[in-house]
Parts: C-alpha cells; structure tokens; sequence
C-alpha cells in the first residue's frame, strides 16, 4: 500500500493509527485512496500486539431484550464509536451467573475496559476487571458495595414528580407497580414512592419485568374488582403491558386508570393512550460513562429524568 501511495510503510502506519505522528492532509488522504482501492483493513490482532490496546470495549447488558436496555446500549455504542472503540456487547439475561461468566470473557479477550449494564443488586463483579488493570464502569445501577464509579439518573426526581403530578389530577390513592424483588434502581424507586405516599391506603404491586406478566396481573385485578385508579409504573415495559390489559377489559384509561411510568423509551410514545413517562436521559448518561472509562473524567451529579406529559396520565394530548 506505501508503493500505491508513493510514500513510505512507516507514513502508512502513522495514518492507519492515526499517529503517533502527524502527517500532511495531502499524504493522508493518498494513503486512504490507496487502502480504499486495495480493500484494505487494519490488523486489529496486529495493532494489540503493538500497542498492547484492542480498541475493543465489552458492554454487559442487564437484558438485550427489553427496550430500555437496548435503547441505552444503542448510545453507549455510538458514543464509544466516536472515540473510534469497537463494542462488543453481551447479554447477561437478569442472570448474575451470566454477567460474571461476561466479565471472564471479556477480560481473555482483552478489552481495554468494561461498560456494566447491572439490572439488579448483585456482587460487584466490575472489581475483577479493575484487580486485572482494566477500567469498569456501571450504567443505571451500581451493585451494593460497588466500588467503580457509576452513572444513574435522578430516579429519586422522577418518583416525587411522578406522585406529585397525578396529585394534580386529583388523585390520593396512587399505587406502585415494581418488580418481583426489590434490587438496583427498582427497589429505589419503590422506596421513594413508599416514601411519597406515607400515610395514604396506597398499593404495592408486583410482577415480572415483562408485558404479559403486566398484562396478567392487570386483568387479574380488574376481574376482582380491585384495579387501582391511579399507578407508576418502575419500566415501560409493565406500563404497555397494565395498558394492553386495561384496553382489552373495557377499562378506560385515563379516566378510570391513570398511569405513569418511570424508563420513558421511544416505544412509550406509541401507547394508546400515548404514556406519560420521566424520561431517562440515557445520551446523556452514555456521554458521562463513556467519559468516565475512557478519560477518567469526574463523576457528576445524576442528570434529571424529565416527565415528559402524554395522555395515560389525564393530561391533553398534545396538538
């Protein structure tokens, strides 16, 4: 390729890897015509070897499967991206096991650093990486006892703007919907809300993270009578899920049942009713993790989560 480029192998190495030392924009762009025409990729195997880096970071996900995880990993990766790091993304299926099995995984692989999507309480599985030398940080939950730096959103905001908001539509009862345990940012959210609702006949609720066990469980409790009139929800996932059910048991929404829920992914806007969410700023939280991995960046304080006002809650649609 040097040949193709009429200028030396070494000058060729500086532009592939962008350095270690400049070279003129007319050099560069020759060198990239030349590796364009002869289909040229870099070694990455090569480059490690080199530089004792992959370019390669892992990221650990709580569940591929849902949404709000996927939504998140979509602006990790396109942040590492524009650092010029290759994702490599593993799914850990609520499996605690399965995260651990990651870690292991990726850290033979060599990755420069590990990016955990942690959905539950767990083990800090993040101090094997770094007791190995390479840099971890944790993405909307940080497990008990964690010692990495971690990047969460205000989740304590969002449940009081939440309660707080279907208080305005009248609202006394507002019942809470969380998932079959309390852990992570989940059981947070419950406890805030616990907290909210102190010394009112408000409702706990639970059931798996998942639409058809939402569903379930709504139409269980229509049957018997007892849907409450007002709920949060912890995911979207459960919102569309308690929506389906409310929809297909003739109990409208809002006017008998007014809904909040606290994730706010691109699907809570498609809802019938459109969900009123507190939306999780997740560019903003992948900016900040990113940072934190890659240039030791301070921590900063949790961004908001803004209550983004649709139509499940009782407020107007919007024109």
């Amino acid at each position: 390729m040097a040949r193709a480029a009429g200028t030396s192998t070494a000058v060729v190495s500086y532009v592939m890897n962008n350095g270690p030392r400049p070279v003129a924009a007319a050099t560069r762009e020759r060198v990239l015509a030349a590796a364009a025409e002869l289909n040229y990729r870099p070694n990455r195997i090569a480059r490690a070897l080199r530089s004792r880096t992959t370019g390669v970071v892992g990221l650990i996900l709580a569940d591929a499967s849902n949404p709000y995880f996927g939504a998140l990993a979509r602006h990790i990766e396109q942040t590492l991206d524009e650092h010029e790091k290759l994702t490599l993304i593993g799914n850990a299926g609520y499996s605690a096991y399965r995260q651990e099995h990651l870690v292991d995984r990726f850290l033979a692989a060599q990755v420069d650093g590990l990016v955990i999507v942690s959905a539950d309480g767990g083990t800090d599985v993040g101090a094997q990486a770094r007791q190995a030398g390479v840099p971890t940080v944790y993405v909307h939950n940080q497990p008990v006892g964690g010692q990495g730096p971690a990047v969460t959103a205000d989740n304590d905001a969002a449940v009081r703007q939440a309660v707080d908001h279907l208080r305005g539509h009248g609202h006394t009862r507002i019942a809470f919907l969380a998932g079959p345990q309390d852990a992570g940012p989940v059981g947070r959210r419950r406890a805030v809300w616990e907290e909210a609702v102190a010394g009112t006949d408000a409702l706990l609720l639970r059931c798996e993270y998942a639409r058809a066990a939402a569903a379930a469980l709504t139409g269980r409790l229509i049957g018997e009578g007892a849907m409450p009139h007002a709920l949060i929800t912890a995911t979207d996932e459960q919102a569309i899920g308690v929506l389906a059910a409310a929809r297909a048991h003739g109990l409208p929404a809002p006017d008998r049942l007014a809904v909040i829920s606290l994730d706010g992914t691109p699907d809570s806007a498609y809802t019938a009713p459109a969900l009123t969410v507190t939306e999780q700023p997740l560019r903003a939280m992948a900016q900040h993790a990113v940072a934190l991995l890659l240039d030791s960046a301070s921590p900063q304080l949790p961004p908001p989560a803004p209550l983004i006002l649709r139509q499940s809650c009782g407020c107007s649609p919007v024109q």
